[in-house]
């Protein structure tokens, strides 16, 4: 019978990993300078092990970690168990299929999206990735991606629609999203395919995991108008902290320091505050449908 480490991600057993040797190196009283010179480890090699940057993890390099963090019996075979699934289990985006579309940045992130519990997400210029329809993804990736072939592109839109199987999981993802009142406004590919779009909206939100709203023009300024974000949460049985993801034009990042997280959900807080209800906002898309 699999133990419930070995029925977990690979994803989720390199967070959970990192996490644990952050917490355990502390409390050791340790540096990450002191414990790399101790292991004559580049400074990098610790760094992405607490930040689950790894795709694996040695369990070699864990059994020197824990001698010297003199950690017990039980918390070493937890920790080489997480080492071991990292090695031997794949995620479905690391598929040859699908490896030749999906860049570091987005790799990263379906990391976390798939093993997160919950996940709030402000978009300003376009509909959010777990609510896109088809024919909308590909038009964007026409648009932002000329020089892929028609091929690369149907793996892209592909990609996309396997992300959204998060909301119908067991347990689903709880998701929140607030949009722009831009974001259904704006024509994405013609009339039929912005309509098929906000009707997609519509029915996605009928699911009791998955609650939109959309801030109307009349709203005038909030503090989020500077960019679109996403925060994340994990399992309450987890060690994981909250964290952020910020994605532009031409880089990504994630943030953990519990200052920023804080900074960013108070945010999404306000922004769900602002915007119309549910309903209400789901007539705003109606309308939108109607004006096309």
């Amino acid at each position: 019978m699999m133990t419930e480490t070995q029925e977990a991600t690979a994803t989720l057993c390199r967070l959970q990993l990192g996490s644990e040797l952050r917490r355990l190196r502390q409390k050791r009283g340790l540096t990450s300078t002191q414990v790399v010179k101790k292991l004559l480890w580049s400074p990098s090699k610790l760094t992405r092990l607490e930040t689950g940057d790894n795709i694996t993890v040695e369990p070699s390099d864990i059994m020197a970690l824990c001698q010297i963090y003199a950690t017990d019996e039980k918390t070493s075979e937890q920790l080489k168990e997480y080492a071991a699934v990292t090695k031997t289990k794949r995620e479905w985006w690391q598929s040859t299929e699908f490896r030749p579309v999906i860049g570091p940045g987005p790799k990263a992130f379906l990391g976390l999206e798939s093993s997160a519990a919950a996940l709030h997400n402000y978009n300003s210029e376009y509909v959010p990735g777990l609510l896109q329809t088809p024919e909308y993804v590909r038009v964007l990736h026409r648009h932002s991606n000329a020089d892929r072939s028609d091929e690369d592109i149907e793996r892209m839109v592909e990609l996309r629609m396997m992300r959204q199987n998060v909301l119908r999981r067991v347990p689903p993802l709880k998701y929140a999203a607030v949009i722009n009142e831009a974001v259904i406004r704006r024509h994405v590919g013609g009339p039929a395919v912005m309509r098929a779009q906000l009707a997609h909206i519509i029915e996605a939100a009928s699911a009791p995991n998955i609650k939109v709203q959309v801030i109307p023009f009349t709203a005038g300024v909030y503090r989020a108008m500077n960019g679109p974000f996403t925060t994340l949460r994990f399992r309450d049985d987890s060690t994981l902290k909250p964290i952020v993801y910020l994605e532009h034009l031409a880089d990504h990042w994630v943030m953990r320091r519990e200052a920023d997280v804080e900074l960013y959900e108070d945010a999404f807080n306000e922004l769900q505050t602002l915007a119309p209800g549910p309903q209400e906002s789901l007539d705003l898309i109606r309308k939108a449908m109607e004006e096309l």
